[in-house]
Order: C-alpha cells, then structure tokens, then sequence
C-alpha cells in the first residue's frame, strides 16, 4: 500500500496533467478557430479585397463616430464585430443608419447610400467576425406556402408587428414597424439579424423554407388588399366598433342639436 501511494503522488503525474490539459486546451482552441476562420470566410464569400477596402473607407468617414474606429463600439454605438453583411444591408439599405439622431430606435428614412456603397459596407463589416450573410433570391422571395407562413407569422411575429403585419406600439416609445411595401431580402434579414427589438429567428428556429413561407404570406396579405373597405389599422372590431361608436354618437348629437333648433 505504502509503494502504491508512493506512485500516485510521483511529481511527474502532477506535469503529465498539466501537459494533457494543455494539449487538450490547445486542440479544442485549434479547432474553435478553424470553425469560426471557415465561418468568416463564407461571410465575405464574393467581395474583393477593393470591396473592404472602399467599405473600410465609407465605415470610418460615416460610422465611427459612434461605433468606434474599429467598430467595437463605444456608448455611442455597439459593437458590430460579428454581426454580417445582412445586418448592414438590411440597415443601411433602408435608411435606418446612419442614424440622425438618438432615440428609442432607428426611424427608417430615405437611404444614404447607393446600393454599390451599402455592399462595400457589408462587406467590410463581414471581415471583421462571422454573422449573417445575405441572403439569395432563390429562398427571399415569395414563393413559399402562404398558409403555413401565416400559421408560423401569428405565432412568432403577429404579438408585436399586428395579424395582418401592420405594426404595433412597443414600451419606453418603440414599435414594431408595418411590414407594408418592405422588400423579401430585408424581411429575411430582419428574421435573421434581429434588428431594434426584435429577437433573432436562425434556422433553428424558424427554418430557411419556413422564412420564404412567412414572406409569402406577407405578400399576399399585401397584394389582397383590404375588399372589405378601410382598413382601420387592421386591428379587427377593436377599431371597428370604436368607429361605430363614434360615429354613432355623433350622429345621435348632431340629430339632437337638430330637433332642438327646430323647436325653438
């Protein structure tokens, strides 16, 4: 018993763990850094070294100011080291940066830049980290199963953007923008990036097929219109009998107002 306890605390052990350890450490590091080297790699998948170079420009002239000139951010801005070129694109490509002034969130107003400026600038933010990437036409767009999007929109969006994708108020001033007249790509990147305040649907979530169906939906519901008259916000008999009400007592009033000019 004495020389087994002997062998088991042999001060080589002590190194041969300390060895192990940091084999293992340095294999697992290796191998998370070759994953996310591959995942950046796809995210500035078709951009030119020129394309950096030129967004690197746009981003420092434009940008830094509040995200720092390394786009690590600053209390100005957050840091977009790992947020994709679908976070700019869907940024910038509808006006919401660079921002005016600072508020509760980015109000979308006319675009700044031009479309080959707006790529420059997705480009050079896709170098810094891996993130979202662009989505293709091929699945932004709609040609997905409007039933099943509308299923999948009620569950996952219609608390906050309306049934009918009109938008909502939020809390502290924010909102939930209409989705009226947006285009398929920036619906996607929407899903993907998350923007303001709403939360982020990666595949797991709500798949890539399942993304098309739900701008499929919204499509529709955009290019049906409203055949029943005013939409009143789509907000269903909420809206309508408030407007009955109203109207009602309006005429009530101006009917009693009548009768009495009448008998006097």
């Amino acid at each position: 018993m004495k020389a087994l306890s002997q062998r088991r605390r042999h001060p080589l052990a002590a190194v041969a763990l300390l060895l192990l350890g940091l084999l293992v450490t340095g294999g697992l590091y290796a191998a998370v850094s070759g994953a996310n080297e591959a995942k950046a790699a796809t995210s500035t998948a078709g951009y030119t070294p020129d394309d950096e170079a030129q967004g690197e420009k746009l981003f420092i002239a434009n940008c830094a100011t509040c995200h720092g000139m390394d786009a690590s951010g600053s209390d100005n801005g957050p840091s977009l080291v790992g947020v994709g070129a679908a976070s700019v694109d869907f940024q910038v490509g509808t006006g919401r940066m660079p921002m005016a002034m600072h508020g509760p969130q980015a109000q979308q107003k006319p675009v700044q830049f031009t479309e080959e400026q707006t790529s420059q600038l997705a480009a050079y933010v896709a170098s810094l980290g891996a993130g979202p990437t662009i989505p293709s036409s091929e699945i932004a767009n709609a040609e997905g199963n409007a039933a099943e999007g509308g299923e999948l929109f009620r569950v996952n969006c219609a608390m906050c953007h309306n049934a009918a994708g009109a938008g909502g108020a939020l809390t502290e001033g924010k909102f939930a923008p209409s989705l009226e007249g947006v285009s398929e790509k920036h619906i996607y990147e929407a899903m993907v990036t998350g923007p303001q305040n709403m939360p982020v649907f990666n595949d797991s979530n709500i798949t890539p097929e399942d993304k098309q169906s739900i701008i499929t939906f919204l499509k529709t519901t955009e290019a049906n219109g409203s055949p029943g008259g005013a939409e009143l916000g789509s907000l269903g008999p909420v809206s309508e009998g408030l407007f009955i009400w109203t109207a009602g007592l309006g005429l009530i009033i101006a009917f009693t107002i009548w009768l009495t000019s009448r008998s006097s």
